[in-house]
C-alpha cells in the first residue's frame, strides 16, 4: 500500500481495528481512501473478516414478510431483528423492500435459505434471487434453460441453496418430476430430474446420477442448509424422513427421524438449528383444531449429527398455537400467529410475547444470519 494513511498505520493494525467494528462502519471506510477501498474489497480481508465473524456469537434474525401496499398490490419486506440481554426482540435496521417481488397477491410460496457462508437465497418455483443482506447486494439468477420434451409435463417438487466448500462456490438446485399423462389426464411414467446452477461459472446443468426412487417432496416442506448439505422433511413408504443433498458430491441420502408423537388430527414437522445442532419440531396441525390440555409440541435435538441414537427429546410444550414456526434463536422460538403477528416463545422460561410486526398470513420466513462481506459474482 502506498497510500499515506496506510504508510502511517501498518496494514495489520488497520485490519485489527476494522475487525472490531460492525460491518456497516467497515463499509463506510471504503469511502475514506482508495487504499481502504482496495483493502476492504480484497479477498484477503473478506476471508479474514469471514473467519473472525464466524466465531462471533453476535447474529441477527432476517425476517421476510408480505405486506399489502394498496388495494391491488402486495410487496415483500425484509426486517432485521436482534435480541437484547433480556431476550427482547427489537428491530436493528430500517425495513428493506425486497426487489422484484411486487405482486398482485401475497407471496406465500417462497423459501428463504441461508448458505451459512454469507449469501442467502429467496426462492420461488422458477425464480431465485441471491442476496448479501449485509452489503445490500443482490442478483437475480438466470432461469433454467432446459426445455421439457413435447408431450411431457414438469412438476417442480422442491429446491435448495448452499455452499460447496471443495470448489468454493454457491449452488442452487431444483428437484422436479417430468412425466406424461394417460388418456384420462392422470400422470404416468414420471422420472426425477435435478438441475444445478453454479454461481461462479454461471451455468445450469442436469445431474445424470439421480436415484429415481427419491422420497416424496413438497415445495413448502420445512428445509434448511446445514453441514454442507441441504435437508428436507420428506416421506417414503408412508414414513417421514429427513432427506439430504450433499452440496459437494451432489448425492442424496436419508436421516432417520426420531420416534415422535403422532397427532390424530395431523402431524407437522419443522427443521431448526438449536444450540448448533440439527433439531426437529413436531406439532399438531391447527387446521383441524387443537386441545391446549392435550396437544403438545415436541422439540428434538440430534446431539451427534447423522447418528440416530443421539436424538433426544429436549422440550415438550403444551398448547402452543402455531402452524408456522420460523426459527429458533438463543432458545427463543419465533413463529407467526394466525392473526399474522410475529410471536416469540421462550423455551426455557415458558413465556410468550406478541411483537408489533405484522405480515400477511403464512407469508413470514426467517433465518439467523451473520454479517459477512461475501461478494456476489456478476455475470460477465
Amino acid at each position: 500500500m502506498v497510500d499515506g494513511i496506510m504508510n502511517k498505520y501498518a496494514e495489520e493494525m488497520i485490519i485489527h481495528i476494522l475487525l472490531r467494528l460492525p460491518l456497516k462502519f467497515i463499509l463506510r471506510f471504503k469511502c475514506v481512501s482508495k487504499a481502504f477501498y482496495t483493502l476492504i474489497q480484497s479477498s484477503y480481508f473478506i476471508n479474514i473478516h469471514y473467519n473472525h465473524t464466524l466465531t462471533s456469537t453476535y447474529d441477527n434474525i432476517l425476517l421476510k414478510r408480505s405486506c399489502k401496499e394498496d388495494i391491488e398490490r402486495y410487496k415483500a419486506v425484509f426486517s432485521f431483528i436482534s435480541s437484547d440481554d433480556e431476550d427482547n426482540l427489537n428491530s436493528v435496521y430500517p425495513d428493506l423492500d425486497v426487489p422484484n417481488l411486487l405482486r398482485v397477491t401475497s407471496v406465500t410460496s417462497d423459501k428463504l435459505i441461508d448458505s451459512n457462508h454469507g449469501l442467502i437465497a429467496l426462492m420461488e418455483h422458477r425464480t431465485t434471487i441471491l442476496f448479501n443482506i449485509s452489503t445490500r447486494n443482490y442478483r437475480h439468477l438466470p432461469p433454467s434453460p432446459f426445455q421439457i420434451p413435447k408431450g411431457f409435463y414438469q412438476s417442480i417438487k422442491s429446491g435448495g441453496f448452499g455452499y460447496d466448500s471443495v470448489v468454493n462456490d454457491f449452488k442452487v438446485f431444483r428437484v422436479s418430476e417430468v412425466y406424461t399423462e394417460d388418456r384420462y389426464g392422470y400422470p404416468e411414467d414420471g422420472e426425477t430430474q435435478v438441475e444445478v446452477y453454479e454461481l461462479g461459472i454461471d451455468i445450469w446443468r442436469k445431474l445424470d446420477h439421480v436415484d429415481q426412487e427419491l422420497p416424496i417432496l413438497f415445495w413448502l416442506n420445512s428445509s434448511m442448509s446445514y453441514k454442507g448439505a441441504y435437508h428436507w422433511i420428506a416421506s417414503i413408504a408412508g414414513a417421514n424422513i429427513i432427506l439430504c443433498f450433499d452440496m459437494t458430491t451432489e448425492i442424496f441420502r436419508n436421516i432417520e427421524m426420531p420416534n415422535t408423537s403422532n397427532y390424530l388430527k395431523g402431524t407437522l414437522y419443522s427443521l431448526q438449528l438449536l444450540n448448533e445442532s440439527l433439531s426437529l419440531l413436531c406439532y399438531p396441525c391447527l387446521a383441524s383444531g387443537t386441545d391446549p390440555t392435550t396437544d403438545l409440541m415436541e422439540v428434538w435435538i440430534m446431539k451427534d449429527y447423522n447418528i440416530y441414537e443421539s436424538w433426544i427429546r429436549k422440550y415438550t410444550i403444551i398448547g402452543l398455537p402455531t402452524e408456522n414456526p420460523l426459527v429458533v434463536k438463543d432458545y427463543i422460538l419465533i413463529f407467526q400467529s394466525n392473526s399474522g403477528y410475529l410471536i416469540s416463545y421462550d423455551l426455557k422460561q415458558d413465556e410468550i410475547k406478541e411483537l408489533n410486526i405484522l405480515g400477511c398470513q403464512k407469508s413470514m420466513r426467517a433465518i439467523i444470519y451473520k454479517e459477512f462481506l461475501t461478494p456476489i459474482q456478476r455475470q460477465s
